[in-house]
């Protein structure tokens, strides 16, 4: 494995600035608190809901690396309106691998939805999304993920690099266990130019506008043999004008 490079951190204050100059921005852990507005103990007190994911059953390589669950919101500066459970749905032109079907998961838990930081992250994100592309409703998913490395190797982006048909992304890590890879790797989607890095540090994030940029994350393998790892992250994507499938 090759050793990592750091992630290029700017500090909260330059999230927009550096969002629309160059189409990503990534925060250390205190800038993602500065950010929010939150202490480092109400973001951790997220972290058991990553223990309680049920296995994706959709991947289409046949593996079992990949945990998940699935949540929408309209978010409208300080309002959130929590939407019924839906498909998720992607067009084959965004996800060549998994796209073109709408795939249920499991919803979000109450557990959940009931930390206080959890409006916040909706908030904030959502308020990234109106520095791009002016204030408006955001239609707004929620991913939480874990990857595995059950059978050696877990592909956070087993898609490869991609855009995800929305107008910002956001990537929180939150938390890496007994891994190594794992890599971030983001590119212009007309250019030639791109960035690696890998995230770290619990509560870090990688924001990205998702017209400009594709994305990925590099296989993770255990740190040591017959040793299980993970990697977990909390995706967050906003749309304007709805929900992509509707």
């Amino acid at each position: 494995m090759t050793t990592p490079f750091a992630p290029p951190a700017v500090p909260a204050a330059a999230l927009a600035p550096t969002l629309i100059r160059q189409g990503y921005a990534v925060l250390d852990a205190a800038a993602v608190r500065d950010w929010l507005g939150l202490g480092a103990d109400a973001l951790a007190a997220l972290n058991p809901a990553w223990d309680d994911l049920p296995l994706d059953e959709y991947l289409k390589d046949g593996g079992r690396y990949r945990r998940r669950r699935h949540g929408c919101f309209i978010v409208e500066g300080d309002r959130i309106a929590p939407v019924p459970p839906r498909a998720h749905y992607q067009p084959l032109e965004y996800n060549a691998l998994h796209g073109g079907m709408r795939r249920w998961f499991a919803p979000l838990t109450d557990a959940l939805l009931a930390q206080p930081a959890w409006p916040r992250l909706l908030q904030r994100t959502a308020a990234a999304a109106s520095a791009l592309r002016g204030a408006q409703p955001w239609y707004v998913e929620a991913h939480p993920f874990r990857i595995d490395t059950t059978g050696g190797i877990g592909r956070p982006t087993p898609e490869g690099a991609h855009r995800d048909g929305v107008d910002l992304v956001a990537v929180f890590l939150v938390g890496r266990h007994r891994i190594k890879g794992g890599e971030s790797r983001v590119f212009e989607a007309d250019g030639p130019n791109g960035q690696r890095f890998t995230l770290t540090e619990p509560w870090s994030a990688l924001l990205l506008d998702d017209t400009r940029v594709i994305h990925e994350t590099t296989p993770i393998q255990p740190a040591a043999p017959d040793e299980l790892g993970w990697r977990d992250t909390l995706v967050l994507t906003c749309r304007a004008g709805g929900f992509l499938g509707d």
